[in-house]
């Protein structure tokens, strides 16, 4: 048996995961976009390259990648860690509204205003769930399923359902699942679908009717199993891959996107 291919996100992961870190702590902390941005075009930039990078010099080469961000990759090559991150990481403040944030959500606003009144762990969520919104229900209650990456192998089992779904409803949709996906690459914890219809284009009305029907049709199958926002062109929401007799595993509830 061959063995399968690694993902490419996962040649330099180690440094995508730590510009992650550093954008959502430029943007949930100190409010400032413009690095927010920098960090994360340089993320997905890295996520793309083919090679394993052994150097900022090589890294910088990349669109992107400027001196500063080099450097950076520099100290992480040569000591697996980054000061920056280990600074960040041991002060309560940013430590903890950097984490309340990656609850869905949760944004920076109301991350801080939680930490403000004592709320700086997951337990400590738990004790004030009645001051939670219902999105902010859902993503504590799949937090840790959230949190996972998605297994190529359950993305090509969701892309099968849902196309062959669509089909059913209307053989003129078109979906399409975006992303790291489409790039051969492992996914995040979300799956983002464009859907389109011949019926609805930039010159026509909204036509919300297109949308609903696929989410109603989802949830009727069980695939979308709770509702985090319905509007007339995004859905967001949960699903979870129904279990089946030859299933080595269960499946874990994602985050769905369809627009």
């Amino acid at each position: 048996m061959s063995k399968r291919k690694a993902p490419q996100e996962s040649l330099n992961e180690g440094i995508t995961d730590f510009l992650v870190e550093l954008a959502n702590y430029e943007k949930n902390v100190n409010r400032a976009i413009h690095k927010y941005n920098a960090y994360r075009k340089a993320a997905s930039t890295i996520a793309k390259y083919p090679h394993k990078i052994k150097s900022g010099e090589e890294a910088k080469k990349l669109d992107g990648v400027g001196a500063k961000i080099a450097e950076k990759i520099d100290e992480f090559l040569q000591t697996g860690k980054l000061r920056k991150l280990e600074k960040i990481r041991n002060d309560d403040t940013s430590s903890s509204i950097n984490f309340l944030t990656r609850v869905t959500g949760i944004g920076p606003a109301a991350a801080r205003k939680f930490f403000e009144e004592g709320v700086k762990t997951l337990d400590d969520l738990k004790k004030v769930e009645h001051k939670l919104n219902h999105h902010q229900k859902i993503g504590l209650k799949y937090f840790e399923e959230f949190e996972k990456r998605i297994p190529r192998a359950e993305m090509e089992k969701m892309e099968a359902l849902i196309l062959a779904e669509l089909k059913k409803i209307d053989p003129e949709y078109i979906g399409t699942i975006c992303g790291s996906y489409r790039r051969g690459a492992a996914s995040s914890g979300d799956i983002d679908i464009l859907l389109t219809h011949p019926n609805y284009t930039s010159q026509t009305e909204k036509q919300p009717r297109l949308l609903h029907a696929v989410v109603d049709h989802l949830e009727s199958i069980g695939f979308v199993t709770d509702t985090l926002s319905k509007g007339d062109t995004k859905f967001m929401g949960v699903c979870q891959l129904q279990e089946s007799d030859d299933d080595e595993e269960e499946h874990l509830h994602r985050r769905i996107d369809i627009r």
